[in-house]
């Protein structure tokens, strides 16, 4: 062939072409402080002026070897920003001059990425407090490193929600039931689910360095979405009775009910104990009802207990879940505990549940791989977040040590 010689010349190209990866700056996290900038899909990473705070991407890279990083911002014209890149143990600095409205370009150079998997890439500014270190657009990565890296594209940032799907014997008629829960790592907008089904769920929550809530919600009949106020009365959950120093009132942009809460300091590590009943009424009513075990008293507590339409049957659909509801620190570890699982049927049989599988929401599927389900010192554990190797496999089983032991000590007349 006369012109052999350019087939890996144009190869070369090819697979330069391919490896350039743009991850967009509003896919970044920011640390020590999550709101210590704006961050938008339309306009990336602005009003960032505090040189304390960094900007971080998290990406998986599949292939060791050489990396480009390049960083597109705007500027205003004539300014300069000067910034740090680091990326597997490797900084670079630069400095680069704005162009208004248009997009310029920030090189950093090459660096040598030695194994595969995650890789956190950090920004820093080195400019003087309160000055802009710039509008910023993306991370550009090139290079063999570059080729089929794995990163979240998307504008949400939340970990992907898992579950556990505990399944019940065909036929039963699930009256009560219980299950112990530990939170092991405590970032903020977590929520540790318990106790769900096909009405309703009941856990833990983390809102803020000083508030902690236990949570439970019945969802309402219907297909309303959004807005309560568009649910009729005949499709309307209605309170029947709640505990002391319990908030109740209505829920929307997950479906519609009626919700609870109790703020109140849970420890991590500690164990915490929660039990859902369901009583028909009628035909086509069940109340369903949430009870919390005080570790500082000592004493199981109601949270609340709502008469829900258009059932008249039983808990099924039994699950637990651990749910990332703010996004601005999606990239934290968060794990908890499930264990000892047990349900009442309605001739008052406890059984004990032992097995669950897996599951996770839509942003587990592409976007966030790092979610787990697995059994630790005899318990149940789902994990999320951190951006570590490895993930299970959505419906992956998993089965542990019986215990034995119904529960005992439970509120008279649940």
């Amino acid at each position: 062939m006369k012109y052999q010689w350019l087939l890996p010349l144009i190869l070369t190209l090819c697979l330069s072409a391919q490896a350039e990866l743009r991850v967009p700056a509003f896919t970044a996290y920011l640390s020590p402080n999550p709101e210590g900038a704006e961050i938008s899909e339309r306009s990336g990473i602005t009003d960032w002026k505090d040189p304390t705070l960094k900007v971080e991407w998290f990406g998986e890279l599949q292939t060791p070897g050489k990396l480009t990083a390049a960083l597109a911002l705007r500027l205003p014209k004539g300014e300069s920003s000067e910034l740090r890149f680091t990326v597997a143990g490797q900084s670079r600095a630069g400095r680069v001059v704005g162009a208004g409205n248009d997009l310029v370009s920030l090189d950093f150079g090459s660096f040598t990425i030695a194994t595969a998997g995650y890789q956190r890439f950090t920004l820093e500014s080195l400019n003087a407090a309160g000055q802009s270190a710039g509008d910023l657009d993306a991370l550009i990565l090139d290079g063999p490193a570059a080729h089929d890296a794995h990163f979240n594209l998307k504008e949400r940032r939340n970990a992907a929600s898992v579950h556990l799907v505990y399944p019940v014997p065909p036929g039963t008629n699930v009256q009560a039931f219980y299950c112990e829960m530990t939170g092991v790592e405590e970032p903020l907008w977590t929520y540790y689910m318990a106790c769900g089904w096909h009405r309703g769920y009941f856990g833990m929550q983390i809102n803020s360095p000083t508030e902690r809530r236990i949570i439970f919600s019945v969802w309402d009949s219907g297909n309303e979405a959004v807005e309560r106020n568009k649910v009729g009365a005949a499709d309307r959950v209605s309170l029947v009775a709640k505990g002391e120093g319990v908030y109740s009132g209505d829920f929307g942009n997950e479906g519609t009910g009626g919700h609870s809460h109790l703020k109140f300091p849970w420890k991590t590590g500690e164990k915490q104990r929660f039990l859902v009943t369901s009583k028909p009424v009628d035909a086509t009513h069940t109340i369903y009802a949430g009870y919390y075990f005080r570790p500082d008293k000592k004493e199981w507590m109601l949270i609340s207990s709502w008469k829900a339409p258009k059932e008249g049957g039983y808990l099924r659909g039994l699950y637990s879940f651990s749910e990332n509801f703010g996004g601005s620190n999606g990239h934290l570890v968060r794990k908890a505990l499930y264990g000892n699982q047990w349900i009442q049927t309605d001739a008052g049989q406890w059984l004990e549940l032992t097995t669950a599988s897996f599951s996770h929401d839509p942003t587990g599927k592409a976007d966030r791989l790092d979610r787990f389900m697995g059994v630790e010192n005899g318990q149940f554990f789902l994990r999320h977040g951190g951006f570590v190797e490895g993930f299970t496999k959505y419906g992956e089983k998993f089965a542990r040590p019986a215990t034995g032991q119904s529960p005992a000590d439970l509120p008279p007349n649940p």
